[in-house]
């Protein structure tokens, strides 16, 4: 479904991401690990298009993205939640989420709300109330719904744990679960590298902007160096 070979991104004349290559198949919850600065938000946004590779190629559904606009590249169903939410803090939960939908067609945003309802009621029970005044646990599930709404076949999580507390990190990692179940395949970024493993299918190990090791995500969970580097082994 995704393939990314070859990228290098640079900040300037920082060399973020090295010759960095990846794949998601479809169906599959696929999961990028690795400590703060070592490059995995980077590639998400290379994924989308908000940042250019120098090199490599990108391609989704078999056609290239490298190049292309990131509305477009939303159109043909790839979406991002992005690392700290960023949902519209003065827009209701309905209108955060019906924003969403801007590559939908009209007709199909009612029942497309019911569906995020469905997997998130918080947001149904708060459909009136502003971003801004939700809680964390709130909004991560409310930038969720929001990326759901472009109906996206494959869905890119950038953190969505950080900064919740532990229980509402496990109802977070369930709905993602329950999401990937449901049809949609997922490639997640995650710090708390057991919950992203114990979720997904495969794993990436991302250290200062490359590719450590990679391979099912069961047998890294098992990998000594892994459960030394991020695990607390």
């Amino acid at each position: 479904m995704l393939k990314v070979e070859n990228i290098h991104v640079y900040y300037d004349a920082i060399h973020a991401v090295k010759d960095v290559s990846l794949e998601v198949s479809e169906g599959e919850i696929v999961t990028l690990i690795g400590a703060n600065g070592a490059g995995k938000s980077t590639i998400l946004q290379t994924i989308s298009g908000l940042l250019r590779s120098k090199t490599g190629s990108i391609t989704f559904m078999d056609e290239s993205i490298s190049t292309m606009a990131p509305h477009k590249i939303v159109e043909r169903g790839l979406a991002q939640v992005p690392e700290g939410r960023r949902i519209f803090l003065s827009m209701t939960v309905k209108e955060n989420l019906e924003m969403g939908a801007f590559t939908q067609k009209p007709e199909g945003i009612p029942a497309d709300l019911e569906r995020v309802y469905s997997l998130f009621p918080r947001l149904k029970e708060r459909y009136k109330q502003v971003g801004g005044t939700l809680s964390g646990g709130e909004q991560q599930m409310l930038a969720m719904g929001r990326a759901l709404m472009s109906n996206p076949k494959l869905l890119m999580l950038d953190e969505p744990s950080m900064g919740l507390a532990p229980i509402l990190v496990d109802q977070i990692f369930a709905t993602i679960t329950e999401m990937n179940q449901a049809g949609t395949t997922i490639l997640l970024v995650e710090q708390n590298a057991q919950m992203a493993l114990s979720v997904a299918s495969r794993a990436y190990v991302l250290e200062t902007g490359h590719i450590a090791i990679q391979g099912d995500a069961s047998e890294l969970a098992d990998n000594e160096d892994v459960k030394k580097a991020y695990l607390g082994g």
